[in-house]
């Protein structure tokens, strides 16, 4: 296991994770989008493996770099719905902080990639964290505050707890939900510290999980998760179908399972996002609702995410899952129609 994390293309290139010919290209990619690899997905890569669905995910292609007519820099409208910065307020009941533009890995099919990264700050600057947490108090109807950016997890726990307690102070904030690789991708740091950073609003807590390939889900993943969930904390997933990654039923269903069996509900499989430079990721639609439809007849219910497009330009989330009723016919898992008597 590399004892760092790797955020150089020579780093990579002494990894043997890229090619030395393919320097010059990805230092062009790199110029334009931030690299990391934690020691813990370095170890997953097979170098040997031309197709290795850890490497995809992580390791820069010079494919980045070629923007098709249809991709946009804020694929689903963030710009659109912040009215001050580091919100997002799309819909009435729940709004996003953007407390920090870092992550611990940068994903290549990242819908954020334009503004994420060293490059772009990494905190958000404490008067626009005033800024936020004013127009947060100042909305009755928001229910729910989704911390996202950038990675909340990466904040030191003595930073996390501040803004925890800044949250606590909202009396109608219910809920507050947590978008993180962090158990999976560098699992030491859910420590003790980070969880009662967590628990320290004493509002209900929801860690949502991205991860896109079961074997991101190593025993020291299962175990950060296991210390989230026993301190109280729930947890959901977070998945985004990949070509090249986990766009074949069996790969989605041990995905899915290992989800439930380390107690993480889940959530939502992202169709992904017109970012630039990650046409190489993206399936039809069609491809992956004819995945969904098989895995509605292989795995348990509670294994079954929502299949969601994010509206190009802001619209929000809509499930776009196959359907199951024509006419006055339902169908069953094994494809069978059946006609229902009831009404309509």
């Amino acid at each position: 296991m590399s004892a760092r994390t790797l955020r150089r293309v020579e780093d990579l290139v002494a990894a043997d994770l890229a090619p030395e010919a393919a320097r010059a290209g990805l230092d062009a990619v790199s110029e334009r989008y931030a690299i990391a690899i934690t020691p813990e997905m370095a170890a997953l890569i097979d170098p040997a493996d031309p197709h290795d669905p850890i490497a995809r995910q992580f390791v820069p292609h010079e494919a980045e770099l070629e923007t098709r007519p249809e991709e946009m820099a804020d694929p689903i409208g963030d710009e659109a719905h912040s009215p001050v910065p580091g919100v997002v307020h799309r819909y009435p009941d729940r709004a996003l902080l953007k407390a920090v533009t870092v992550c611990p890995v940068y994903c290549r099919f990242c819908f954020r990639r334009e503004s994420v990264g060293p490059a772009h700050g990494g905190l958000l600057p404490e008067a626009d964290l005033d800024r936020a947490i004013a127009y947060l108090a100042s909305r009755p109807e928001i229910w729910e505050v989704i911390l996202t950016g950038g990675d909340p997890l990466v904040l030191a726990p003595r930073r996390l707890e501040a803004l925890m307690r800044r949250l606590a102070a909202i009396d109608h904030v219910k809920v507050v939900r947590l978008h993180t690789r962090v158990p999976a991708v560098d699992p030491g740091h859910v420590d003790a510290a980070l969880i009662a950073a967590l628990k320290a609003c004493g509002k209900t807590v929801y860690v949502a999980l991205h991860a896109n390939h079961p074997r991101e889900l190593t025993e020291a993943a299962r175990a950060a998760c296991a210390r989230l969930v026993d301190a109280g904390i729930a947890m959901v997933s977070q998945s985004v179908l990949l070509r090249g990654v986990n766009d074949d039923v069996e790969t989605l269903a041990a995905l899915m399972r290992g989800f439930v069996e380390a107690r993480v509900k889940p959530y939502y499989l992202h169709h992904p996002d017109l970012a630039p430079g990650t046409s190489r990721f993206r399936l039809t639609i069609a491809e992956g609702q004819a995945l969904m439809r098989a895995l509605r007849g292989r795995v348990s219910g509670l294994c079954q995410p929502t299949y969601v497009l994010d509206i190009p330009g802001g619209a929000g989330k809509s499930p776009i899952g196959p359907g199951y009723l024509e006419g006055e016919t339902v169908e069953d898992w094994r494809g069978k129609r059946h006609r229902y008597e009831g009404e309509m």
